[in-house]
């Protein structure tokens, strides 16, 4: 006797559909899973035994095989238990009534319930690209599928719940299309007080997407001011949550029940974190930190605490905004482009600099401290800020400008840019090519006498220029100036680290 299921399985965050061929047959008994499946696949046979006669079906007798196809790519995690026990009922006489060409993906419990799977959305996708009607999943994954809104979500709790919907006693409505609201943003501008030069270079780099550096002293703000930096970005557009859901949802960390991811996320690793852990990797390559804040922002507090390899890696991942993680059972490509924004202190002790404390920290301390940091890495970094103690005066002020007027503004800078690359989705000015500068600069006589004087005086690289034509056009923008000019260039140049400005 022979049964064929059909289902999905991801690697990284794509989905293949995986073809469930079950056969029975008489000898000993015996139940034999093959087409590279994991240690969490093969032990399906475990789980649907037990869920099937918890649940009052018949479990064949004899030797039975199940094959997982195509065998060119290993099978992770436990997604294929409900497909496989379903194969298992056609087996018994428990056919659909009706014929739809359907998915099944999900986890069995031992008494027959119907578990959440990571990569529900991948899943979804994958098999409306397949052409299939539907897709049947569990209860706590519909949420997530039906966000796609082109393919029939079918929910179920339990494997009982699944037979009845497929034999039509009880049929299951589709889950409704998701329509969740945007997350609420951490934190508001309001709330900070003084630092108006880091409040206007974060407004920079949230209209132009560059990277930015805090530097000062502990207590000044630098965490707070990070941690607001998502509530200025605009909502992500459709194509944007889903790919951002898309990561999410294989990572493991998409809460259960949830929809789309509409807003920016925000990642915070601890200095401490792996490689592994910061750029994605292990057996099952999974997305790491840097691919989690795809689309929002990596903040690295305490910067030069982390591994020299850690900081070193994300190097390309910065330039390309995708990773590869290669593996022996293939390899896999996460996307990461994220805003990254970098705290630290100006010295060990945090001091130097520091009008009312003293530094204790002597010169080759200091030294030690900087080398930490590469050069090559400072260099990918467009906006470089110092973050002071804030002083009283500004602490008794009134509330500041608010997110929401920042947002406005931002939005407004970051469509100016689009208009340069229509063709590029969500495309920033910091994206723009070094040969794609003197077609969008158009510097004023005046600015670019400026920058000329720049370049001779702090001996700026060609990458520094460019840097800083793309911040300056950044600056402009959120002005609403058509050409550049002497004062958008001089500010771009004030984000430069010291010894360039």
């Amino acid at each position: 006797m022979l049964a064929r299921v059909h289902s999905a399985a991801t690697f990284g965050i794509e989905a293949r559909i995986v073809d469930v061929e079950i056969d029975v047959s008489a000898g000993l008994p015996r139940f034999t899973i093959v087409g590279l499946p994991d240690p969490a696949v093969r032990e399906a046979r475990d789980r649907v035994r037990s869920a099937l006669r918890n649940s009052g079906f018949p479990m064949p007798s004899g030797a039975v095989t199940v094959n997982l196809a195509p065998a060119g790519f290993r099978k992770f995690g436990a997604a294929l238990d409900l497909p496989v026990a379903v194969g298992f009922l056609k087996l018994a006489g428990f056919e659909g009534v009706e014929r739809r060409r359907r998915v099944f993906v999900g986890e069995l419990g031992l008494d027959g319930q119907v578990r959440p799977v990571r990569g529900a959305l991948c899943l979804a996708l994958a098999a409306h690209e397949a052409g299939f009607e539907e897709i049947v999943l569990p209860a706590a994954n519909a949420a997530e599928a039906a966000a796609l809104d082109s393919i029939r979500v079918v929910a179920v709790g339990s494997l009982a719940a699944t037979v009845d919907h497929l034999r039509g006693t009880r049929p299951i409505p589709p889950q409704p299309a998701n329509s969740s609201p945007a997350n609420a943003t951490i934190g508001d501008f309001r709330d900070v007080k003084g630092q108006a030069v880091a409040r206007r270079a974060l407004e920079i780099a949230a209209a132009g997407g560059h990277n930015l550096l805090l530097v000062g002293p502990p207590g000044a703000g630098k965490t707070m001011l990070a941690r607001r930096l998502p509530s200025i970005l605009p909502p992500l557009r459709r194509a944007e949550a889903i790919e951002v859901t898309k990561v999410h949802s294989v990572a493991g960390t998409l809460p259960v029940g949830r929809g789309l991811i509409a807003s920016p996320p925000f990642r915070a690793p601890h200095h401490g974190i792996s490689a592994a852990g910061l750029l994605g990797g292990g057996s099952r390559p999974s997305p790491g930190e840097i691919s989690l804040a795809h689309r929002g922002v990596l903040f690295l507090d305490e910067l030069p605490e982390f591994r020299r390899d850690v900081l070193e890696g994300i190097r390309q991942p910065i330039e390309e905004k995708r990773v590869a993680i290669v593996r022996v059972g293939g390899a896999s490509t996460f996307p990461c482009d994220f805003l990254l924004v970098g705290a630290m202190n100006p010295c060990p002790c945090g001091f130097l600099g520091d009008p009312r404390r003293s530094c204790r920290c002597d010169a080759s301390e200091r030294a030690r401290y900087c080398r930490k940091l590469s050069g090559p890495l400072l260099d990918r970094i467009d906006l470089h800020v110092a973050v002071p103690a804030v002083p009283w005066e500004d602490l008794a002020r009134r509330p500041a400008e608010s997110s929401a007027a920042i947002r406005e503004r931002v939005a407004a800078a970051r469509a100016r840019g689009a208009l340069r690359r229509p063709d590029v989705p969500a495309f920033r000015n910091a994206d723009l090519a070094g040969g794609e500068l003197d077609s969008v600069s158009d510097l004023e006589a005046a600015g670019r006498r400026l920058l000329s004087a720049a370049v001779e005086r702090f001996g700026l690289s060609v990458r520094a220029l460019h840097r800083s034509l793309r911040v300056a056009r950044t600056v402009a923008d959120l002005e609403g100036a058509e050409r550049i000019g002497a004062p958008h260039v001089a500010e771009a140049l004030s984000y430069r680290p010291r010894g360039e400005s």
